[in-house]
């Protein structure tokens, strides 16, 4: 028998689902344990995750037309993660009741040499949505605190002068990365930050799932078993950044990975949240229009074939 939907989420409920997942600005972030990567509500069983998922991505899909239609805010979600923590699969779960043309996703590699002759941040100003849309950063410019500081060779390649490759440089990084979040904010574009927090054992069982299924095998590499081997390196990369980069007007939330379900049902509360707080909404047409409106259907109704006609 088919379960009847679930009744569209209201705020309060809501704030309150996702605030574990918070970092509280200054907080000093220990992801071993303040967060269970784990971690799952009791009031959601897996068995309703699906309607409970649709039911989030219909609601995102009617905010997001109203934000378009408002053309004021933009919305830029930023994913960060560990590998085959599920970024994909969240872009896509979460996201798909969502017009297309209101969304856009951009994943971002190894610079290019043309992106290396400028700031770390210009090639990812560059790929901003636009007013009235949904921007997904899948990996960010927060790669310049996590992949770069631990692999610090990198920024031999990004052509600095020396007194910018000093030991500060992460602290600086991180106050120059909030200015610009500051800035956007300050200008329209609301940031939502995710960190899917996977567990090392649950990383090395879907890396093996990759391996044993053919149909997988593509999503895995050699690099990825390479990065493995930093793991620790990584997790401290990841909480000097949550505590450093978690603002009051962009917080970071660290959503528990292990089940991939759970995961994206807390993103897409997250994602929803900020849209509830923006409130877009339809423009009011003005008493000329509405009168100019009323005569052109008087018009195209009069070109109706007369057997259409009441």
């Amino acid at each position: 028998m088919t379960k009847p939907p679930t009744a569209p989420l209201a705020r309060p409920k809501l704030r309150k689902r996702i605030e574990p997942f918070r970092v509280k600005p200054g907080s000093d972030v220990k992801l071993e344990s303040d967060f269970d990567p784990g971690f799952k509500e009791d009031f959601v069983a897996k068995s309703d995750a699906t309607s409970a998922l649709a039911e989030g991505a219909a609601q995102l899909g009617e905010y997001q037309a109203r934000l378009a239609a408002q053309d004021t805010y933009a919305v830029l979600v930023v994913l960060q993660a560990m590998d085959a923590a599920g970024k994909d699969g969240t872009i896509k779960h979460v996201l798909n009741g969502v017009n297309p043309q209101g969304v856009g996703v951009r994943s971002f590699k190894v610079p290019e040499p043309t992106e290396l002759q400028h700031d770390f941040l210009w090639r990812y100003q560059c790929a901003l949505p636009e007013r009235g849309s949904i921007g997904i950063f899948n990996r960010s410019h927060y790669e310049e605190v996590l992949v770069v500081r631990v692999h610090p060779d990198i920024l031999d390649n990004q052509h600095l002068p020396a007194a910018a490759k000093k030991a500060d440089v992460w602290k600086r990084r991180y106050r120059e990365i909030n200015d610009w979040e500051r800035y956007l904010v300050d200008n329209g574009v609301r940031i939502v930050k995710l960190f899917l927090h996977i567990s090392k054992e649950e990383q090395r069982q879907r890396f093996l799932d990759r391996i044993d299924e053919p149909d997988k095998n593509w999503k895995f590499s050699v690099g990825d078993a390479l990065e493995r081997q930093h793991w620790d390196e990584y997790q401290h990369a990841y909480q000097q950044m949550l505590c450093a980069t978690s603002t009051r007007y962009a917080p970071w939330h660290v959503v528990p990975a292990d089940h991939k379900w759970f995961a994206r049902l807390a993103a897409s509360w997250i994602i929803l949240d900020t849209l509830m707080d923006i409130d877009p909404q339809f423009p009011k047409v003005d008493p000329k229009t509405r009168e100019q409106l009323a005569d052109i259907k008087k018009q195209l109704t009069a070109e109706a074939p007369k057997e259409s006609k009441n």
